[in-house]
């Protein structure tokens, strides 16, 4: 088992490469990166830090149960939501984790998930605030992105960020696992962003980093008179073939 420094050099790595400026995922104070510690607490991007240079003093070690028991309420005020953040904290003096610690909670507590990484990707954005936006979760164009980011992604319609959002993450997630048998790679958030989410630090940046030629692909096959779809048998052969596997596994996705 990894140490929790360890697990922090992870998710700073991970962080970095994610808000690195060329890619184009997050600028400012953009998105947030989270990591499992143990059962009981995770680490989380500090509100207001930035991926790109994101440093140890940046990241903020959270319980999960008094995170998760907030997402079975209604009632909470925003100084309630900002109060109960606070106090999940481990370490009091640590600064104020982000708002999405929410979903990240629960993301993290799903069965072989122990990093989450959420961006403000320009190209994903590009096909989030459209018409298409569902098209493109639910729909794959090439082999893959079957491969990285699975057969469909969760597709969370724009909902108000915090506590509201975070529930709606945790209802569509639920329908995915569902359908499926298991967590999604990708969630994406209409008119917002994109999560990745696995094992491992590499499994979360092949998703989202995939996910981002996705949808550069789709933005160009659009201009060319539309996208033309896999079909469901042939996104389904993909996922299911043995070499495909085996590619997984050795690239650790």
């Amino acid at each position: 088992m990894h140490s929790p420094s360890q697990h922090i050099d992870a998710l700073l790595e991970l962080s970095h490469d994610l808000g690195a400026e060329h890619r184009d995922l997050a600028i400012l104070g953009e998105g947030n990166t989270s990591a499992k510690i143990s059962a009981d607490t995770f680490i989380v991007k500090a509100s207001g830090s930035s991926l790109g240079t994101l440093g140890k003093n940046d990241v903020v070690e959270c319980r999960f149960a008094p995170l998760l028991a907030m997402l079975e309420r209604d009632d909470l005020t925003d100084q309630q939501i900002e109060d109960e953040l606070f106090a999940s904290r481990v370490d009091l003096s640590a600064k104020k984790p982000s708002v999405e610690a929410l979903f990240h909670a629960y993301l993290l507590s799903l069965p072989g998930i122990g990093f989450v990484g959420h961006t403000h990707s320009i190209s994903v954005n590009q096909v989030l605030c459209t018409t298409r936006a569902r098209d493109f979760a639910v729909k794959r164009l090439f082999p893959d992105e079957i491969v990285c980011c699975g057969v469909e992604s969760v597709f969370v319609p724009y909902t108000d960020p915090g506590l509201k959002l975070s529930q709606s993450i945790r209802a569509e997630t639920q329908s995915f696992i569902k359908r499926h048998g298991a967590p999604p790679r990708v969630i994406l958030l209409e008119n917002h962003g994109i999560i990745t989410l696995g094992a491992s630090p590499q499994a979360v940046k092949a998703a989202m980093f995939m996910a981002k030629k996705a949808a550069e692909i789709f933005v160009g096959a659009a201009v060319l008179g539309g996208p033309q779809f896999l079909s469901e048998a042939d996104v389904h052969r993909i996922a299911g073939r043995i070499d495909e596997h085996y590619r997984q596994r050795a690239l650790k996705i």
